[in-house]
C-alpha cells in the first residue's frame, strides 16, 4: 500500500468581497437577534441567491456557520474577520470626515474600498497621526481649521508666514495658560 503524499495547500486569502460579508454579518448580529439571508441580500444590495452562494463559500471556510433555509452565525474566526473591518472602516471613515471633512456618503464608500487595501501598519500609523493631531496642542482643531482654509483657498509663501504666526501666538497662549495652571513643584 503507498502513502498518499498530501501537501498542505494553503488556503486562498479571502477576497474583499468576502471581508464585506463577514462585516455584514457582524453588523447584522449586533443589531438583530438573528440574521437571516434575506437581512444580508438588503444590506448588500443583492438578490438572495448571491448570498446564498457566498455563505456557502463562506462555510466551506469555516468563517460562517449555515444550513439552507436557517439562520446564519458567524464562526468565531468569521466574527474576528467581521470585527476587524468594522473596526478599519471606522477608523477610515472617521479620518475622511472629520479630518479631511470628506461628505458623509463619499466617506462611507471610499472606507469601505480602502479598507481591504491599507496594511496594518499603514492602518496603525493613520490612527496615531489622528491622536496625535487631535491631543497634541501644536495640532488639534486650530491645525485642522487653517487645513480647510488652505483647502478652500490656496496659500501663498505671505498667508502662510501670516497663518503661521497667527499659530504661533496662539500655540504660546495655550502653553501659557497650561504652565499657569501647573502647581509648583
Amino acid at each position: 500500500m503507498v502513502a498518499e503524499n498530501r501537501e498542505t495547500v494553503p488556503e486562498k486569502p479571502l477576497t474583499s468581497v468576502m471581508e464585506d460579508y463577514l462585516e455584514a454579518i457582524f453588523d447584522l448580529d449586533k443589531e438583530k437577534k438573528v440574521v437571516r439571508v434575506k437581512d444580508i441580500a438588503k444590506r448588500m444590495d443583492v438578490k438572495m441567491p448571491t448570498v446564498s452562494s457566498m455563505l456557502k463559500t463562506l462555510n466551506d471556510r469555516g468563517l460562517v456557520s449555515y444550513e439552507k433555509y436557517e439562520y446564519v452565525e458567524l464562526t468565531a474566526g468569521g466574527a474576528n474577520v467581521g470585527k476587524e473591518m468594522r473596526r478599519r472602516h471606522q477608523i477610515l471613515f472617521k479620518f475622511l470626515t472629520k479630518i479631511l471633512k470628506i461628505e458623509s456618503k463619499t466617506a462611507d464608500e471610499e472606507a469601505c474600498q480602502m479598507e481591504h487595501v491599507l496594511s496594518a501598519s499603514s492602518l496603525e500609523s493613520l490612527t496615531d497621526f489622528m491622536e496625535f493631531i487631535q491631543a497634541c496642542p501644536r495640532a488639534g482643531e486650530i491645525w485642522l481649521q487653517y487645513f480647510e482654509e488652505y483647502r478652500k483657498h490656496g496659500c501663498t509663501p505671505e498667508k502662510c508666514q501670516t497663518l503661521g504666526e497667527d499659530f504661533c501666538s496662539k500655540f504660546k497662549h495655550q502653553v501659557d495658560a497650561a504652565v499657569a495652571c501647573k502647581p509648583d513643584p
